[in-house]
């Protein structure tokens, strides 16, 4: 896939627990289509729709689950993603649902009719990191005080 990169500057850096860098590698830089940066035995940088995202090798004993209620779902509170256009939202959740994903959140418009409406879907990568994914149908609205 595809996308546009994000401006040079700002961009975000987040660091995230992964269980498996095999998984990882397969996950966010052959499904989702995210270039591999540096890495190390550890770790690995890629390149998440401009941004840079690095996956940190863990045990599994050391992954942590909590869920917050927004507009009625049970949101993962650790989570990252991407806003984009509607378009390309679209086509993520298209392809999404042809690679058959389990969806933390199905694809839906959250907050219709409010300033705030947003398409949202969350999902899970292999080692359980949710990853959300949404686009506002009026983007000047993304960092609107307004629900």
């Amino acid at each position: 896939m595809t996308y546009a990169p994000a401006p040079a500057y700002p961009r975000f850096h987040l660091a995230f627990p992964v269980t498996d860098l095999g998984e990882a590698r397969r996950f966010y830089g052959g499904f989702l289509g995210c270039p591999e940066g540096r890495s190390s035995d550890d770790w690995v940088d890629f390149d998440f729709f401009g941004h840079q995202i690095v996956a940190h090798k863990v045990d599994a004993t050391r992954m942590a689950d909590a869920t917050s209620l927004v507009d009625g779902k049970n949101v993962p509170v650790r989570h990252f993603g991407v806003v984009t256009d509607v378009p390309a939202w679209e086509r993520l959740a298209a392809k999404f649902r042809a690679a058959q994903v389990a969806f933390v959140i199905e694809p839906y418009v959250r907050f219709r009719g409010e300033p705030g409406e947003q398409a949202t879907m969350f999902l899970l990568d292999p080692s359980g990191n949710a990853l959300e994914f949404k686009s506002f149908q009026d983007p000047t609205k993304v960092f609107s005080r307004e629900r």
